[in-house]
């Protein structure tokens, strides 16, 4: 090879040798960024491993399912000690409040539903450590999530998991063509997390079998309402449950408690018919209540549309792609109608339950593994 050929691409895709190749892996503490982590430095990369500290870990330090502080920071780091790689903690928590839970508050206030993890990767994950990972002279950028990036003739593409129980792309679709130049996900071709434990058995992690993180971690045991009350003193004022013509039908403890599509905890039992909560009127601190068929949307306003596709958003007026409101959801068919760079309407084809405002609304390519971006539900 002549001086002045370029090296072959490494497992990474970069052109370097594999040990010139710095990469720093976003460690929560978990077995997914712990593989990830474990995998990379044994392949023999410059591995550099960086957990946030996103809020008070000493409250937190004896609570399982969550991510990002008190015994996870000690995981994170014992991991690193075991693997033989720096290992940093960095305090984002002002940055986390900032970014993510006073927007989760305000949101939440204004009845909307807001999901706070996405924001989380869009405004702290993917730019401020981000950034971080350029000033330390990285490469690259690897995380423990479970969603593909690949290359296309223009250039990186977001795919969906190969796992499709697994697949994270849901709370991915704010990723911008700059950042994913710069990121890798590793874990996004196999097929099933026995994969992922089996990989940390291998490497003697301690964390192998350690619980996946279940609740938004600011969030204990899902009870948003009592986060709110506390961040939000006054929040949770009593009012009135009416139905779609005005009529009294009980009292409530606070619209906080409520989200779009709730039929149980109404205390509005002895009607014939099951009603569940179609609107939330947080200025007349009313939650409106009707018949399941209310709940169905076939159209959906967008905005803060992030756009992966190839050609500009707006080049084409109408798109057929597949869309999901919800993570848990399979993708839905649909017709996507660009109003201006970051706006758009998107019409189902079949009519969804329980769209609320708040939620992202994803696009994916029908019948394909692409993920074309996404925007923020918003009440039109």
């Amino acid at each position: 090879m002549s001086l002045d050929a370029t090296p072959p691409l490494n497992s990474l895709g970069i052109a370097k040798p594999v040990s010139e190749t710095r990469v720093v892996v976003a460690m929560s503490g978990g077995v997914d960024s712990s593989v990830v982590a474990a995998m990379l430095a044994e392949e023999g990369y410059d591995v550099v491993g960086v957990t946030l500290q996103l809020y008070d870990h000493g409250a937190a330090l004896a609570k399982k399912g969550a991510c990002c502080a008190g015994i996870d920071i000690h995981d994170a780091r014992r991991v690193a000690e075991e693997m033989g790689f720096p290992h940093y903690v960095l305090d984002y928590e002002n940055i986390f409040r900032d970014a993510v839970i006073d927007e989760f508050a305000d949101s939440y206030l204004a009845g909307a539903t807001p999901v706070p993890c996405i924001r989380c990767n869009e405004r702290v994950k993917f730019k401020d450590l981000l950034e971080t990972a350029r000033d330390l002279d990285a490469d690259c950028m690897a995380t423990g999530h479970y969603i593909q990036r690949k290359m296309g003739p223009h250039g990186a593409e977001l795919h969906t998991a190969a796992d499709a129980g697994r697949d994270q792309s849901y709370f991915l679709f704010s990723t911008t063509r700059e950042q994913l130049d710069f990121l890798r996900f590793p874990l996004g071709h196999l097929k099933s997390k026995d994969e992922t434990r089996a990989l940390a058995e291998k490497y003697g992690l301690s964390v192998a079998w350690k619980p996946d993180s279940q609740d938004i971690c600011f969030v204990p045991n899902g009870d948003y309402a009592s986060v709110i009350e506390k961040l939000r003193p006054g929040a949770a004022e009593p009012g009135e449950i009416v139905d779609i013509d005005g009529n009294v039908l009980g009292t409530h403890k606070g619209v906080i408690h409520y989200t779009i599509g709730q039929r149980r905890g109404l205390g509005i039992g002895g009607l014939s018919d099951p009603l569940y909560v179609v609107k939330l009127d947080v200025d007349n601190r009313r939650v409106i209540v009707g018949p399941k068929d209310m709940l169905a949307t076939r159209t959906v306003p967008v905005r803060e549309v992030n756009w992966l596709g190839d050609d500009p958003f707006e080049a084409v007026a109408t798109r057929e792609i597949s869309i999901k409101v919800r993570s848990t959801r399979p993708p839905r068919p649909a017709i996507l109608r660009a109003l201006s760079p970051t706006t758009a309407e998107v019409e189902l084809l079949t009519p969804e339950e329980g769209v609320s405002p708040g939620q992202a609304c994803v696009f994916y390519e029908t019948g394909g593994t692409r993920i074309f971006g996404g925007g923020w539900i918003h009440a039109g």
